[in-house]
């Protein structure tokens, strides 16, 4: 039975479409992610809260997938630390066919059920850890070899598909399935698919930074200062919290080198 991720397009005739009909047909289609993903919220919910408890504890999270998933999974960890101030592997992206994969399709890499494990083992993953599965289709070999192994090593495992009943959303403690029905492009899931798997991904690592304290307010307050438009982000942040003009929250920010610290600071003075 083909699963609703290869299912054929609503549309038909592409290459007949006037450019802008192609680009309203796109943008129609996209519009129904949103709705998709608030139907999972409360997957998306328990899973997000298992991240906080394992990292409350010191543990990490850990993405894996092929292809589009692995790449998107790979964007999401390496975000954490410039936007949140945790430290590099803390969130932990993996890519099926290694970091050469990222630019480029490696062949047949996520057909190896083997090599998840072993490229996890390399981060020393351990039942402190959660292991989160990408895969839109739900059945990629990779990524199920790799949970199912974490698995019966005690590590807690979810996953993000886009297709119901999946194998890996049965082979996870915590699934999270979010079906965006078939793409404008047959078979493109790195369109909505794509696109619903990116925000579940910042959903959980948002709100779990939330969670941990890494946020105050509505700002990023442990923010890296890593060009100048976050240090200007930043100095105006502190301007907002504490009655001190530019140049002061400037140099209180270069001396404390967050925006959290430099409030503190200002404070206990």
């Amino acid at each position: 039975m083909k699963s609703i991720t290869e299912s054929d397009s609503h549309y038909n005739d592409l290459e007949q479409m006037s450019m802008k009909d192609i680009l309203k047909n796109i943008n129609n289609e996209d519009k129904t992610v949103p709705m998709a993903i608030e139907n999972a919220i409360t997957q998306i919910e328990s899973l997000a809260d298992i991240i906080v408890e394992k990292m409350q504890h010191g543990g990490r999270l850990f993405y894996i997938g092929a292809g589009t998933s692995g790449r998107l999974g790979i964007v999401d960890a390496s975000e954490c630390p410039p936007t949140f101030g945790v430290p590099q592997g803390m969130v932990i992206g993996i890519i099926a066919g290694g970091d050469s994969a990222i630019r480029k399709a490696v062949e047949f890499a996520e057909d190896d059920e083997n090599q998840a494990w072993k490229d996890l083992l390399e981060h020393n993953i351990s039942n402190k850890d959660v292991l989160v599965g990408i895969a839109a289709s739900g059945r990629t070999p990779y990524v199920i070899g790799g949970v199912k192994v974490a698995r019966e090593n005690g590590i807690v495992t979810g996953c993000v598909v886009c297709n119901p009943g999946s194998i890996l959303a049965k082979d996870v403690d915590y699934p999270v399935e979010v079906v965006v029905g078939p793409e404008f492009l047959t078979g493109s899931t790195r369109m909505k698919a794509g696109t619903a798997q990116k925000l579940v991904l910042n959903m959980l690592t948002t709100s779990a930074m939330i969670k941990l304290g890494k946020v105050k307010g509505n700002k990023m307050v442990d923010m890296q200062l890593s060009n100048l438009k976050l240090v200007d982000r930043g100095v105006r942040m502190i301007m907002e919290a504490i009655p001190v003009q530019y140049d002061e929250a400037k140099i209180l920010l270069e001396k404390n080198g967050s925006v959290r610290s430099a409030v503190e600071a200002f404070k206990r003075n």
